[in-house]
């Protein structure tokens, strides 16, 4: 892509976020499905992205929240965001690949809230190396990263979720998961692959005592990984906007409204599901195009 088509697909971005924040800041009576006031959520990665939206998303519609982060100066920017709006927002220093960290989390929880109604299982970076270098290594790494220490937040949260009778536990996965992204993402893919079926697994222990599991599947959000990668090889626009039939980037805030239906009552029958959120990338046979016949 030339420097004109790659800077119009920025200003595309920038156009969309102003647009996604205008109505986010937009008063509104919300219905009382969808109404999470009461409620306490934990959510991880959320200093930044698609966790940070989320957790926006869930305070606008009335949550506290616990704001877990490696990164604790985002988080707390986050927090005093979150504030801003009436809500009790803690953030929290958090590896949650550490299975000891994210015990402590929750036990910070108890002492904090003393009920979680939502867990949204954000964090977890991939791994991009080439298949025949990657080691065996990389892939524990990133199975203990997406599969392990995701399954060990899902099973806390569960526990009190349990015994109060009801929450909702959202874990983010990606269409890699359902389906090859090729690029040296092999141990990435089988990780999520990992997060797809556990979110089936679990939605299906859980179900019958008052708790869901779902998961999201986005495509490429746009986030300042994928803004290094087009920079430094700008053809890479064209190949990932061939695959989105929506014609744009995700952006972090495309995840809000997905957010508050799955921590609300709006989804109360939807357990188990996995939620493509990627403008039509799954939906589109590899040999298809985009748009009418011509």
């Amino acid at each position: 892509m030339h420097e004109a088509g790659f800077l119009s697909v920025v200003a595309a971005h920038h156009d969309f976020t102003l647009w996604s924040s205008t109505l986010s800041n937009m008063t509104f009576m919300a219905t009382p499905l969808f109404d999470l006031s009461g409620r306490v959520a934990v959510v991880s990665g959320a200093a930044q992205g698609i966790g940070r939206s989320m957790a926006t998303a869930l305070a606008e519609a009335g949550a506290d929240l616990m704001l877990a982060d490696i990164n604790i100066a985002g988080a707390q920017c986050t927090a005093a965001e979150l504030s801003g709006l009436g809500r009790r927002a803690i953030p929290v220093k958090c590896d949650m690949s550490d299975t000891a960290q994210v015990q402590a989390l929750f036990e910070q929880v108890d002492v904090e809230f003393g009920r979680i109604d939502f867990l949204g299982n954000v964090a977890g970076a991939a791994l991009r190396r080439d298949t025949l270098d990657l080691s065996p290594d990389d892939v524990m790494a990133m199975l203990q990263r997406l599969v392990v220490a995701r399954f060990f937040a899902c099973q806390q949260a569960a526990r009190r979720m349990v015994a109060q009778g009801r929450g909702s536990i959202v874990n983010i996965g990606s269409i890699g998961g359902v389906s090859a992204l090729g690029r040296g993402l092999t141990a990435y893919g089988m990780a999520m692959g990992g997060v797809v079926q556990m979110t089936r697994e679990l939605s299906t222990e859980f179900c019958g005592r008052g708790v869901r599991v779902n998961c999201i599947l986005p495509a490429q959000i746009w986030n300042p990984g994928l803004e290094g990668r087009s920079k430094a090889d700008p053809t890479l626009i064209d190949t990932w906007l061939r695959g989105i039939p929506c014609g744009r980037f995700g952006q972090p805030d495309d995840i809000k409204g997905l957010s508050v239906l799955l921590a609300s009552d709006a989804s109360a029958f939807i357990t188990g599901a996995l939620i493509p959120l990627d403008g039509g990338c799954l939906a589109m046979n590899a040999g298809s195009t985009a748009g009418p016949v011509v």
